[in-house]
């Protein structure tokens, strides 16, 4: 049934659809359908190589026919489900009779009973889950989130050699770069990035209380760990090796805590490039038919970076949650994670419409050096670390108090008057000489090079 996204309730289903629809590959109710099938359909396969009493190994042919099952699911393969489910009220019993169902069609029916054998519901979703994760961040997640970093870092490269007022507590602060100032959040991101990628993603698959008890009570002669922990690993995910009857979830928190850490960077980031914009740092470029304000015609918004935030704030405070909640559950399980995780594409969406609202803001800015150059040479009182640190290796005495004097407080510091400071100091002219050399273009100091 085609719904109009108008009439969505999320945004993410209605106002951002377009943007964000390869998503429903991973978190809609028809991927969680296909994913569990999946799951269910390897594992029967896996099953089947195992020389079990009354189940006989599968042909080539017929283990293409099992995997066609998921490979080629269908929407009408999910309404199927979805109406199985509403006989019975079980979602995930409804993919294991619509499995059933097309093994007789493939005239497999003398082993539909292996079919989520010695398995709980939990094993089917707590391994579907992360494999969708697992897939969405692969696939989805790392391109836009590398795109990102390689926008700004281009930007940092192309802008290194402009040397720019930095500012702590919102003052005139020791110059540092444009070029530098960027980078230090590609550094960030760089670094939080490795850590997510080091975070295993790890599925549940033990049975009902994680002890794997009714397989070792049928076929007690085969090494059923042994079995888990390479059918998981063959689906590209690690086992819990104890468990109760759902996943920990500690390796998926840590996940989104990881991807909470990246969005609180890039919050900041937002944030410091709207606050340049608005001291004219930045030019935006201007889109003639846009409009900026309903009322106001000269107005050019920094609305991508306002999304953005907007976005990342929004989606850490689902990927907290998620965090928090889904580890605690009462004695070996209760239902509160099953609605809960259900959840878990929102803040992955919202994260991933910021990162395009962040690269579309990228492309529209600019430095704007004229004004960025004014600053520094409106702010001559910033070399005053720069005078006082040498006349501190030249043993002068007290020169911070001296310079503090001078200094503190007062906004009209010019060349002329440090200078002049300068030429009243007790040193040797060579010192003078150099002290004069310094400017707020040029007292910018060092970083690694990038």
């Amino acid at each position: 049934m085609q719904i109009d996204t108008l009439l969505s309730i999320s945004p993410i289903d209605g106002r951002y659809y377009e943007k964000l629809q390869s998503l429903s590959n991973y978190f809609s109710e028809f991927a969680l359908m296909k994913y569990r099938v999946e799951v269910e359909i390897r594992y029967l396969i896996a099953l089947s190589k195992l020389s079990l009493k009354n189940f006989p190994e599968l042909g080539e042919g017929q283990i293409k026919a099992l995997m066609n099952i998921c490979e080629n699911f269908s929407l009408e393969d999910a309404q199927r489900i979805k109406t199985i489910e509403r006989t019975i009220n079980h979602d995930v019993k409804a993919v294991e009779y619509f499995v059933k169902e097309k093994l007789d069609e493939l005239q497999l029916s003398d082993i539909k009973e292996f079919v989520h054998f010695g398995l709980t519901s939990q094993d089917i979703n707590n391994t579907a889950i992360p494999l969708s994760v697992k897939n969405f961040i692969n696939e989805e997640y790392l391109p836009l989130i590398e795109k990102l970093i390689d926008a700004v870092e281009f930007f940092a490269r192309n802008n290194k050699g402009i040397s720019m007022l930095a500012r702590t507590h919102g003052q005139p602060a020791s110059p540092t770069t444009l070029g530098k100032e960027m980078y230090v959040y590609v550094y960030r991101l760089k670094n939080q990035l490795d850590l997510l990628r080091n975070i295993p993603i790890k599925a549940k698959f033990g049975g009902a209380t994680g002890n794997l008890n009714a397989h070792y009570v049928a076929y007690p002669e085969v090494d059923w760990i042994k079995f888990a922990n390479a059918f998981v690993a063959s689906l590209g995910l690690e086992r819990y090796e104890y468990t109760t009857q759902i996943e920990n979830y500690d390796y998926l928190s840590a996940l989104l805590d990881a991807c909470r850490r990246i969005n609180t960077i890039l919050v900041d980031f937002c944030v410091d490039v709207w606050l340049y914009i608005s001291i004219n740092y930045f030019k935006q470029k201007v889109n003639a038919n846009e409009v900026g304000s309903s009322a106001m015609p000269h107005k050019v918004n920094p609305i991508d970076f306002e999304n953005a935030e907007g976005n990342l704030k929004y989606a850490n405070a689902i990927f907290g949650f998620l965090s928090e909640k889904l580890p605690i559950s009462r004695w070996q399980r209760d239902l509160t994670d099953s609605t809960v995780i259900r959840n878990i594409g929102m803040p992955f969406a919202h994260t991933l419409l910021s990162f395009q609202s962040i690269l579309k803001g990228m492309s529209k800015i600019e430095p704007n050096t004229e004004q960025i150059q004014k600053d520094l040479e409106n702010n001559w009182q910033v070399v005053a670390e720069a005078i006082q640190t040498i006349l501190r290796r030249e043993r002068f005495p007290n020169p911070y108090e001296a310079l503090k004097a001078l200094t503190r407080g007062n906004s009209e510091i010019t060349k002329d008057r440090i200078h002049q400071f300068i030429d009243g100091l007790e040193v040797s002219d060579s010192v003078k000489d150099e002290l004069k050399q310094i400017t707020p273009l040029n007292y910018i100091g060092k970083s690694r090079e990038f």
